[in-house]
């Protein structure tokens, strides 16, 4: 592993740390232990970690990836230990588009409903449901159909 890579790991295992709210930040946060805690490691391999001064090993990775409810694929993508093609995705039906190519971690609801083995006949309750639990998007985010019955989605509850 090359010292850029570790640079971007670091980087990004930060900002996921932030957003799960853990205070890394200032001293007294406590937001490093706290962490440590949670995922029951120990500091110093935050702080190692957080300093880019080391990759974590696998079990540390799976620990955090499950307080940072992160998929571990990902983690183990990120961090540069795997590729992609180590870790596809299982394999989706041909009419299901892939997604978008900013986001390559990321499933539209089609994908999921593929994934998870939801009959043809029934995809599109399915995509109409679980499209009220994501967040809102502007209409140039949304891609596809995903994003449209989500919009179906929000008028039918706010009708």
């Amino acid at each position: 592993m090359s010292v850029s890579e570790l640079e971007e790991f670091t980087a990004w295992i930060e900002g996921v740390i932030r957003r799960q709210g853990y205070d890394i930040d200032s001293p007294r946060g406590g937001g490093k232990s706290r962490l440590a805690d949670e995922a029951g490691v120990h500091r110093a391999a935050i702080t190692r970690l957080l300093q880019g001064q080391s990759m974590p090993d696998l079990e540390t990775m799976r620990r955090l990836a499950h307080v940072l409810r992160v998929p571990v694929r990902d983690m183990l993508i990120k961090s540069g230990r795997l590729t992609e093609e180590d870790l596809p995705l299982p394999g989706l039906p041909r009419d299901v588009p892939p997604a978008e190519e900013a986001a390559p971690s990321a499933l539209t609801l089609e994908q999921a409903a593929a994934g998870l083995g939801i009959p043809p006949d029934q995809r599109d309750m399915f995509i109409r449901v679980a499209g009220q639990f994501l967040p809102d998007w502007s209409a140039g985010e949304r891609e596809g159909s995903a994003g449209a019955l989500q919009g179906d989605a929000k008028g039918a509850r706010e009708a």
